[in-house]
């Protein structure tokens, strides 16, 4: 049985590699770990190097151990690149994702694929090499009680529709069955999998609501408590998961949302809600 450690201990000794750490959740995700003692690998997209470098610059002046590595997880050579400079290697989060909005029958192919080849391609290619890559190191108990683990950072919406984002709750549902597929196959080597479900999200992609009071009003009071999600409330969860407090959690899916998914199939909404958001939505299309 794990003892109880000091949530600033509860990853020390091991090493984590965050997917799409630049900005938003995979930043705070990066940063929580560091924080938690893990030597960190912030990944992002070459054309994002200065994120990912600003991300690595917070981690290493809180005192924490960081590198950077720029590759595009959807591309297979750079993926097998990547693990193999991240080795050796205790913790994968599989956090690179991309949101294309718009109603079906507007959607691109091309929209559609690539939204496919960033949340599930992406997470499916860094999976298979860091199983490959746990199998060839083996297990050291003293760092952690299980032989690897890895973290999906899915969504709500991997088991709820959401209007006008098609290819993105396709990407997530297929997260989850592939969070799944691959807890029954890796469980026997000792390799823990699990999801993150985020609900409303206060980063980047929910500027346009947030930038307008009416519609961030009206979200928050949707959802049971409250209030928006802040990156840090997924960052801290995802650390509980990848730490031995969590060594029995396996083939999970762990809704982070304050209570929004209990509503998504009820309808109990605030009046008007719809209508706001909504308008928010189009305002960011527009911008595109």
């Amino acid at each position: 049985m794990s003892s109880a450690i000091s949530p600033n201990h509860l990853l020390s000794g091991q090493s984590a590699l965050v997917t799409g750490a630049g900005a938003g959740i995979g930043r705070a995700i990066a940063q929580a770990m560091a924080a938690a003692g893990a030597r960190v690998v912030v990944n992002d997209l070459p054309a994002k190097r200065r994120a990912a470098e600003a991300t690595a610059a917070t981690i290493e002046a809180a005192g924490g151990k960081v590198s950077v590595i720029c590759a595009d997880v959807s591309n297979e050579a750079d993926v097998v690149a990547m693990l193999e400079a991240a080795s050796p290697l205790d913790i994968l989060v599989n956090n690179a994702g991309t949101e294309a909005l718009g109603p079906v029958e507007t959607l691109s192919l091309a929209t559609w694929q690539a939204t496919i080849d960033v949340n599930l391609t992406g997470a499916f290619l860094c999976s298979r090499e860091a199983v490959r890559l746990f199998k060839r190191q083996g297990c050291e108990r003293a760092v952690s009680s299980s032989c690897g683990k890895i973290l999906f950072v899915s969504s709500i919406h991997e088991a709820f529709a959401r209007p006008n984002a098609a290819a993105y709750a396709a990407a997530k549902a297929g997260t989850m069955m592939l969070m799944r597929t691959l807890a029954l196959e890796a469980g026997p080597f000792g390799i823990r999998v699990n999801c993150v479900c985020p609900g409303a999200t206060n980063t980047d992609r929910l500027a346009a609501v947030m930038a307008d009071p009416d519609a961030a009003a009206a979200l928050a009071h949707s959802i049971p408590l409250q209030r928006i999600a802040e990156p840090e409330d997924i960052a801290r969860a995802a650390v509980w998961l990848a730490s031995d407090q969590a060594e029995y959690i396996h083939g999970a899916s762990l809704f982070i949302d304050g209570g929004m998914s209990l509503q998504m199939n009820a309808r109990r909404f605030p009046s008007g809600f719809r209508h706001r958001v909504a308008a928010a939505v189009r305002r960011r299309l527009s911008l595109r």
